[in-house]
């Protein structure tokens, strides 16, 4: 008669090993995932929870194991915000609606104009 006192060789033998399989999954997944959000903003910190449940029902000489992983919550990177100027209209503009345009927009480029020359 085996005798399982260990919860690593518990966690190896439930479901046949895919229990062990999927948390391994999970775990390498989730890693990574962190890994990319701070090598996306090294100077803030991030965690995530990797969760496993097990029910245990006892019923006459036996105990039933259900397992279950269930999805891991990990956070999200801020969208960058864009700022605009509010106009009176309700529009939205790049521009200040109350600072002069001093060049009247950006020009277009002439590529049949002459490049410039010195005086002789």
């Amino acid at each position: 008669m085996k005798i399982i006192r260990d919860a690593k060789l518990l966690l190896g033998l439930l479901e046949r090993g895919e229990l062990n399989k999927e948390l391994t999954d999970v775990l390498q997944e989730t890693q990574k995932a962190l890994v990319d959000l701070v090598a996306a903003q090294p100077n803030r910190k991030f965690s995530a929870t990797v969760k496993l449940e097990m029910k245990l029902t006892a019923a006459g000489d036996t105990i039933e194991f259900n397992c279950d992983i269930p999805p891991v919550k990990l956070p999200k990177l801020p969208r960058r915000s864009t700022v605009y100027f509010a106009l009176d209209d309700g529009n939205i503009s790049t521009e200040h609606p109350q600072q002069m345009d001093m060049i009247g927009g950006p020009f277009e480029i002439d590529h049949n104009r002459k490049g410039l020359t010195r005086p002789s």
